[in-house]
């Protein structure tokens, strides 16, 4: 039974690494998409707010300028609050890639102890037969 979880684990870490730079440059990739769509949809919100009128003095003035401070408070929020989202997206990311390999390497440690354990037990065992068979003896 240990045999075939240690199989199935064997296989799953392989499969992983051999996925996981995939999965990176996917990751990237629509980090960067994203970052692309989040642009064009905040330059479409500054050129739907920036309306320019004449004004009598023959110069014009924008209607935005009056209200530029609340306009760009709230690009600045949109901006942290995109990266924010990424960040825990890369988070999640190497969550997700990084825990099946963690979990598959203390497998296989903790079996390799176990068999080191089995072996220091087997030494000892045997050191004990053997001073029991000459305590016999004399």
């Amino acid at each position: 039974m240990k045999a075939k979880l240690l199989n199935i684990l064997t296989v799953c870490v392989v499969t992983l690494v051999v996925l996981s730079p995939e999965l990176v440059v996917f990751g990237v990739v629509w980090e960067r998409h994203i970052n692309l769509v989040e642009s064009q949809n905040l330059t479409c919100k500054v050129n739907k707010s920036s309306t320019w009128t004449p004004q009598p003095n023959s110069t014009y003035f924008s209607q935005s300028q009056a209200s530029t401070k609340p306009s760009d408070r709230n690009v600045v929020n949109q901006m942290l609050t995109v990266a924010e989202q990424y960040k825990l997206a890369t988070i999640l990311q190497w969550f997700f890639v990084l825990t099946p390999i963690c979990l598959g390497l203390g497998i296989i440690f903790y079996d390799r102890y176990l068999f080191y354990r089995a072996a220091v037990l087997k030494e000892q065992v045997e050191m004990l037969e053997r001073l029991w068979q000459q305590s016999i003896e004399q």
